[in-house]
């Protein structure tokens, strides 16, 4: 019997073998659009006597959901080394399933694993003994899970924000002992029950089922402490399937820090309102809070106001204001407030005036300027003020004409020195000065020309205590009308050249149309004047009575360049009387008037003392 088999066995092989070559012969034959043997169907013979079959199924249009269990008869004479199951939705393509090596042969299927629709088991076992492998396969099935859909999850009374991300988070405003009501919603067959984690703790909440469902948690844990949390919810249904979902939700209990706030052009005082605050909600943080939403600012201590504007323009008065800013986040918190000095100055410096040294041509080394200018707002920025100068033939208009363009003095600053190599070159020339002066908060003053001439060192004058007369009335004529003048002429400093200096006179009762006489003329010769100065003795003869004004004169034609022309005269007057006719003197005869007047008077208050 053994034998009859194993002849059998050994023609059934025999055939079975010419059979395939005959069919890889005609495969090699003969255009297939896939030519892996593995995808062949072959014809249903088989050496191996193993009878394989789905015990439970799934049989053809079954329905399935959650997990099956596969189980598998196997009958007849075969060694089973392993078992793999596989599925497919169209019957060509196949995915593995499970692969089992040893009995009992059993397996789960996970159907949730895989989108409803329709599909195909297919279970192969290897049968050592004959090296083959025998497949069986289940009927068309349907899977169809009803996976647990989620429709609500949320927190109620978020003072802002969804809670649908992170970024945009429920916020809360609440106390430690404060509660959150979560609330939930969901789609499916057979809820069983909902879980929550990560909630504001300690702690958790409770499942909510599945003895009963309150869809919802009114969650306190006493502790509520600010920061955020990820709060997740797993709904689960009564064939094992879930859904999650996250809720993003913060709380914030405290208020944003501003920083700092720019005023205007940053600079402590601003030359002109209105001005510009920048800064409001970009410099402010909220931590990790609920994020800055506006900001609040009083003025002078008044009202509070607000604004979601990073900037803001307001309208000032001239002088200083405090101004009080603080920031507000999403959910309602005020951060502490800051101060500003806001300082406006809308008034340009005023000016006081220039202090210059005396410029002559006898000047050695430089020459100091300075300009005096107050402000009383925000006080002058003396390293953006300067002065400038140049030179002017004439010292009028507002430009130096000889300099052509204004040059600055210095590098900054309201003084400092003039330097030329030569002052005397400068002769009868004007200096000219203008002050730039800015104050502190931008405003600046440009002042009018100022001009100072450059004057000769040189300056000859007559010494007034020692020149003099020494008499001032007499009586006219050659004998006694004659007159001796002393003077002294002085030098401000040494003078080699020769020098002219005459005597002139003129009545004093003369016309404009009457010119002074010539009564001497002197040459100084060159080097009179060596040691500054030079006594001179004059004479003169009243020729009449009257009242005669005399003058000496220095250098009356101007040859010498002098720091002062003026002060070259010396005006003198000399009065010629008659004793017999007083009244022709001048303010002779009301003097003698005067005291015969005078003399009654006593006369008379005496006899009325008497009696």
């Amino acid at each position: 019997m053994k034998d009859n088999r194993t002849r059998h066995a050994y023609m059934g092989r025999t055939w079975s073998s010419a059979i395939l070559v005959v069919l890889l012969l005609g495969l090699s034959s003969s255009p297939l659009v896939d030519n892996h043997l593995e995808e062949l169907e072959l014809p249903t013979f088989s050496s191996s006597n193993l009878v394989l079959t789905f015990t439970n199924g799934p049989t053809t249009n079954q329905d399935i959901s959650g997990l099956h269990s596969l189980t598998f008869g196997m009958s007849g004479d075969a060694n089973v080394s392993s078992l793999l199951i596989e599925i497919s939705s169209d019957g060509s393509n196949w995915t593995s399933v499970s692969n089992i090596t040893s009995a009992p042969w059993l397996t789960y299927f996970d159907s949730t694993a895989h989108s409803n629709g329709s599909y195909t088991l297919r279970a192969s076992a290897w049968d050592d003994d004959v090296n083959e492998m025998v497949v069986s396969s289940s009927g068309t099935f349907n899977i169809v899970n009803q996976v647990p859909v989620i429709t609500l999850f949320t927190v109620l009374n978020a003072a802002v924000g969804t809670g649908d991300s992170a970024s945009d988070r429920a916020w809360f405003n609440i106390e430690a002992d404060g509660t959150l009501a979560y609330r939930w919603g969901a789609s499916d067959d057979d809820i069983s029950y909902a879980s929550i984690a990560n909630v504001p703790g300690p702690g958790a909440p409770s499942n909510d089922g599945p003895s009963s469902l309150s869809y919802g948690w009114d969650w306190s844990s006493g502790a509520m402490s600010e920061g955020t949390w990820n709060s997740r919810i797993t709904v689960y249904d009564g064939s094992s399937l879930s859904a999650s979902q996250t809720l993003f939700v913060g709380i914030d209990r405290t208020g944003p820090t501003l920083s700092s706030v720019t005023v205007g052009n940053g600079a402590n005082w601003q030359k002109s309102s209105p001005i510009t605050l920048s800064g409001l909600i970009n410099n402010a943080d909220d931590d990790q809070g609920s994020g800055v939403s506006s900001a609040e600012y009083s003025l002078d201590g008044v009202i509070w106001n607000s604004t979601s504007s990073d900037s803001l323009i307001l309208n000032l008065e001239e002088g200083l204001h405090t101004l009080s800013i603080r920031s507000v986040d999403r959910v309602g918190n005020a951060g502490s407030a800051i101060n500003i000095d806001v300082r406006i100055d809308e008034t340009l410096p005023e000016a006081i005036g220039w202090t210059v040294d005396e410029l002559t041509t006898s000047r050695v080394g430089p020459a100091s300027v300075s300009f005096s200018a107050i402000d009383d707002g925000s006080g002058i920025d003396v390293a953006n003020s300067y002065l400038q100068f140049g030179f002017d033939s004439n010292g009028v208009g507002e430009t130096p004409d000889l300099s052509v363009n204004w040059m600055q003095l210095g590098t900054s600053g309201l003084s400092g020195t003039i330097g030329i190599s030569n002052w005397a070159t400068k002769s009868r020339q004007y200096l000219m000065f203008r002050a730039i002066v800015m104050d502190n908060a931008g405003n600046q003053y440009t002042s009018s020309p100022s001009s100072y001439q450059i004057l000769p060192g040189l300056d000859l004058y007559w010494n007034a205590t020692q020149t003099n007369l020494d008499r001032l009335i007499v009586r006219p004529g050659e004998i006694d009308g004659n007159v001796v003048i002393t003077s002294v002429i002085e030098s401000n400093q040494v003078y080699g050249g020769s020098v002219v200096v005459r005597l002139e006179s003129a009545p004093a009762d003369r016309t404009s149309t009457v010119s002074w006489t010539v009564m001497e003329s002197r040459t100084l010769d060159s080097g009179t004047l060596a040691d500054t100065q030079e006594e001179l003795i004059w004479n003169y003869t009243v020729p009449q009575t009257g009242q005669f004004d005399l003058r000496l004169v220095i250098d009356y034609l101007n040859v010498i360049d002098e720091y002062d022309e003026g002060n070259n005269y010396n005006h003198m007057v000399v009065t010629g009387a008659s004793i017999g006719s007083p009244g022709l003197v001048p303010s002779f005869a009301p003097s003698i008037v005067l005291l015969i007047i005078t003399g009654f008077a006593i006369a008379i208050w005496q006899r009325r003392t008497r009696d």
